[in-house]
């Protein structure tokens, strides 16, 4: 070998070994719920960004979430925390400013749902909202037929917290959410209270009324109760509105005669939205625009609301969205139903801790 091909050589390896590593560098971190997106969005983005490896890893609570944000080194590039925990990060200055240069598509989000919004994120600064969703009664219909009745409240939150109700329905099982943060607002708007007090003698009544009727409550958990109404394992749960869609085609498809039915309740609930953002550490910000710009395309974003079941703030892809969800009120709340929903907020220091507490003793029924 000449010495200048024994010199070339070496410099070309040099070459693609620096490429090959700049390549590797290019990992896209995504962390976000549990069945929260299709395989095949996820595919599509791979394909379209062959230079860029997708890690995508999943969570099912927001304090999961939460204790990784507050660190200050999650290791991610894309978070989905809901809007009042979005709020509290943004405090603590968890997240990155976003620049909206990068998203072209973010004209697609429709503005009403913007200015809510704001409540949580004052100018839509830090994060772009990816589903949307309720606070809502699930439930098995026969068998809450069989406890109660034709006449049965499914359509009221007095199914859950009037114990002449919730105490028939023992014997088919109920669940609720393992979520401080949403079920105590829950209590406090069914006493006629404020949802976000930050009055502790007003968690002392919310508590009250669970402990009442905590001897009813077979459990509460955050994912399990999906399986378990379409299983038939339990007959009514307090969750998240398109989980309840989800279940009901669980049931659908293993064929097992289970029917899923869901309500919003007349009196109102609460509406959260689930949002991407980019936290301060990301080691690959640029990706993460790319990755999130994705989704905001309508025709992306709405097969993945046929898949998991809720709403998306896209204006332009509900048109694209099943019938069979865009059509129900339950998922897709109505103008008029819209009137009796609220956002949730972080409460202060104080009103905080002393919800944790009154929660501890609710889960254990002391």
């Amino acid at each position: 070998m000449s010495k200048l091909k024994r010199f070339i050589a070496p410099a070309l390896c040099a070459v693609v070994l620096a490429g090959t590593a700049h390549a590797e560098e290019r990992t896209l971190r995504v962390y976000n719920w549990f069945d929260y997106i299709t395989p095949k969005a996820l595919d599509d983005f791979k394909t379209q960004n062959s230079q860029v490896k997708l890690v995508y890893d999943i969570f099912d609570t927001n304090e999961a979430l939460e204790a990784k944000l507050l660190t200050g080194n999650s290791g991610y590039d894309v978070v989905v925390p809901s809007n009042v925990f979005l709020a509290k990060q943004i405090e603590a200055g968890v997240f990155q400013p976003l620049d909206r240069s990068k998203l072209p598509n973010w004209n697609h989000l429709d503005p009403k749902l913007m200015k809510l919004l704001e409540a949580n994120d004052p100018g839509n600064k830090f994060a772009v909202p990816y589903m949307y969703g309720t606070i809502l009664i699930g439930f098995n219909p026969a068998k809450v037929k069989a406890a109660l009745g034709d006449n049965a409240p499914v359509d009221s939150w007095d199914l859950i917290f009037k114990e002449e109700n919730i105490s028939k329905l023992k014997q088919c099982g109920v669940a609720l959410l393992d979520s401080p943060s949403e079920i105590l607002p829950l209590a406090l708007q069914h006493l006629g209270l404020d949802p976000n007090s930050n009055n502790p003698k007003d968690y002392e009544k919310a508590e009250a009324l669970l402990l009442k009727i905590r001897p009813y409550i077979t459990y509460f958990h955050s994912s399990k109760y999906m399986a378990d109404i379409a299983n038939g394992d339990i007959c009514v749960a307090v969750g998240y509105s398109g989980s309840f869609s989800q279940a009901a085609n669980r049931a659908k498809d293993a064929k097992n005669g289970v029917v899923v039915d869901m309500r919003l309740p007349k009196e109102g609930a609460p509406i959260w939205f689930d949002m991407l953002a980019i936290p301060k550490g990301a080691k690959d910000a640029e990706d993460a625009y790319t990755f999130i710009n994705y989704l905001l395309q309508p025709q992306v974003i709405a097969p993945i609301s046929d898949f998991v079941g809720y709403p998306n703030p896209n204006k332009d892809a509900t048109d694209l969205v099943d019938p069979a969800i865009r059509n129900n009120a339950n998922l897709y709340p109505s103008e008029e139903a819209m009137k009796g929903l609220y956002t949730l907020r972080p409460l202060d220091q104080k009103a905080e801790r002393v919800r944790t507490r009154v929660w501890t003793r609710i889960k254990s029924g002391a």
